[in-house]
């Protein structure tokens, strides 16, 4: 039978890249957009005419996470059952005022905005897939968080600590969902070359820097974590729940 993979943020970077692997291995796909309708509309079209699978786009905005309620709904009339979920989307530019910054500049309203798309989205958007799987067996949900919280990345004080209160949710949701058999996990990139990144602040500077102190020579691809998303929903990680895996190269260690 196919299965759903619902995730919020996917028209660009990590999240483009995790629903081109998931619907290349037949999976239907219900993604979030911000603000991009046009794009959203394009890659509905391209995944189901390049994978002959079911493809939909609903607005989300996580900076209200209470909006996943109505984001899963439309997702009912659309889709017979929920399998997968997948928490990716995250915020940027003017809501993160305050939250980017050096310590000595952040402000309450940045962190708030920050920890609210990290954290209570990621609850909210966990329980409404949770209320689908259960009616389906079971499933698998997907946090993607970031070294940032390991390895000191200037200005990433406000995303570090989110992401770091992020995985201990994680590890709170597996094992208050094991009985229903649904898996949670993290997956923790590295600095991966999105457009996020690009908007650090002497993004080349950055880059390079990245690039001295990963082993593997190289700053991380989105394509270098759509391939562990997928292993952590699939059958292949049925023993694997409350972990967080981290993908950066090696520079964690550097």
């Amino acid at each position: 039978m196919k299965k759903t993979l619902v995730i919020s943020g996917a028209t660009r970077g990590i999240g483009r890249a995790i629903v081109e692997r998931f619907a290349a291995e037949g999976c239907d796909i219900a993604f979030s957009y911000n603000s991009n309708a046009e794009e959203a509309a394009k890659i509905e079209i391209e995944l189901a005419g390049k994978y002959g699978i079911k493809a939909k786009s609903y607005k989300l905005d996580i900076l209200e996470p209470d909006s996943y309620k109505e984001f899963f709904a439309a997702v009912d009339v659309d889709f017979d059952r929920v399998d997968y979920f997948i928490s990716n989307a995250i915020i940027s530019g003017r809501s993160v005022v305050g939250g980017f910054a050096p310590f000595m500049r952040l402000k309450p309203k940045g962190l708030n905005n920050i920890y609210t798309a990290t954290v209570l989205a990621f609850v909210v958007g966990a329980q409404e897939a949770v209320k689908r799987m259960e009616k389906v067996g079971g499933g698998a949900i997907v946090a993607l968080s970031s070294t940032g919280n390991i390895v000191h990345t200037e200005n990433y004080a406000g995303h570090g600590t989110s992401k770091a209160a992020l995985e201990i949710m994680v590890k709170y949701a597996a094992i208050e969902l094991a009985e229903k058999n649904i898996r949670v996990n993290a997956l923790s990139g590295g600095p991966i070359e999105t457009d996020a990144l690009k908007a650090f602040p002497d993004y080349e500077n950055l880059k390079a820097k990245i690039i001295s102190r990963t082993p593997l020579g190289r700053i991380g691809q989105a394509d270098d974590l759509s391939g562990i998303a997928h292993f952590l929903c699939s059958a292949d990680a049925k023993w694997i729940t409350g972990q967080t895996i981290i993908a950066d190269g090696g520079s964690a260690f550097t």
